[in-house]
């Protein structure tokens, strides 16, 4: 196993419709207004921006994020990653029962951090238990920016 390489997945299930949900994944540059863990969003092209993150570990990465493909039909959202993490990631909405959402967050990311590839086969854990963290938070703050409600 390459301690260096993460493969994340992770499943928010919402209760709205598909299309709100993908509007607002869409619309990164209002992450940080409902996703505590992206301290910022800066746009640097119309298919590029330069994302800060944080969670519970003590450091900031940096990430630019360009854009792959945004589906509106399949509900699909895919970008390149570079910077601190270099990589890819993807959402992908769907259906679920009669009004709600499931939207799936994929990423596949490599640290480009020295000091993170080095902590690697030791703090793997923590790194995946941070990342799961800033997950938690995403969902949370994004039902509550959808329906208002935890």
């Amino acid at each position: 196993m390459d301690a260096n390489l993460y493969h994340l997945v992770s499943t928010w299930l919402l209760p709205v419709p598909p299309a709100p949900v993908y509007s607002a994944l869409r619309d990164v540059e209002r992450y940080p207004q409902w996703w505590p863990q992206v301290r910022s969003v800066r746009r640097l092209t119309d298919r590029s921006g330069e994302l800060v993150i944080r969670s519970v570990l003590p450091y900031r990465l940096r990430l630019t994020a360009t854009e792959q493909e945004q589906d509106p039909v399949a509900l699909t959202l895919a970008a390149g990653l570079t910077g601190d993490l270099v990589g890819w990631s993807r959402w992908t909405v769907h259906p679920d029962g009669a009004a709600g959402s499931r939207a799936v967050f994929e990423e596949e990311v490599r640290p480009a951090k020295p000091l993170m590839r080095r902590l690697a086969p030791v703090a793997r854990p923590l790194f995946l238990a941070n990342h799961a963290a800033m997950m938690r938070g995403g969902h949370r703050g994004l039902l509550r920016h959808l329906t208002g409600r935890q």
